[in-house]
């Protein structure tokens, strides 16, 4: 009698098919297996560049874009101080990083509505961060680096490994979900 389940869920689990549950709770797209970052010092938006392990220590939401900072672009950054802020006492536990052109955005308006925000300069220093980054859609396969991960948000652990990713039409309630139970669940950063 206590064989019998421990032998079917076995022969399910392992066995011919490899059958798995269908049912999910995270609301992005796990980044499997996770890809370790480079520890790399970049180029901030204003001036100056950021220490080379500023990717670890503390979960990080990575938001890149490419081009104009539009009504998109605006409304990603937003989602994402939103998201930090419901954290409410976790908040200090996570960082929110921007990587876009030079010539994308209106530094006075990063300074003024994201203070938080790490802002950096997408540059040739970038490059092995970015290369990093998955490609999606099926026309992405060949594109560049940039055009492949425009107006995507990818979470990052507080060891530097890309754990997760969200598309640029991710609900900010399943974010903030996956978050919470991130947070929870961990005892790092």
């Amino acid at each position: 009698m206590f064989f019998g389940p421990l032998g079917v869920s076995f022969y399910l689990y392992y066995g011919h098919g490899s059958w798995q549950p269908g049912g999910r709770v995270n609301a992005g797209n796990l980044i499997v297996p996770p890809r370790p970052l480079p520890s790399l010092a970049l180029p901030l938006q204003g001036a100056g560049e950021t220490d080379s392990s500023f990717l670890t220590h503390k979960w990080t939401l990575l938001y890149v874009q490419q081009g104009a900072c539009a009504e998109r672009c605006r409304t990603g950054l937003y989602e994402t101080r939103q998201v930090r802020l419901a954290l409410d006492r976790d908040m200090d536990r996570v960082q929110r990083v921007f990587i876009a052109d030079a010539d994308c955005c209106d530094l006075q308006f990063l300074r003024e509505q994201h203070p938080d925000l790490i802002a950096v300069r997408m540059s040739p220093a970038a490059a092995p961060l970015l290369a990093l980054l998955p490609h999606r859609g099926p026309d992405d396969a060949n594109a560049g680096v940039n055009d492949a991960n425009a107006e995507h948000i990818y979470l990052i652990d507080p060891l530097g490994n890309l754990m997760m990713s969200y598309a640029p039409d991710a609900k900010p309630k399943g974010m903030l979900e996956d978050m919470k139970r991130l947070l929870r669940l961990s005892h790092i950063g």
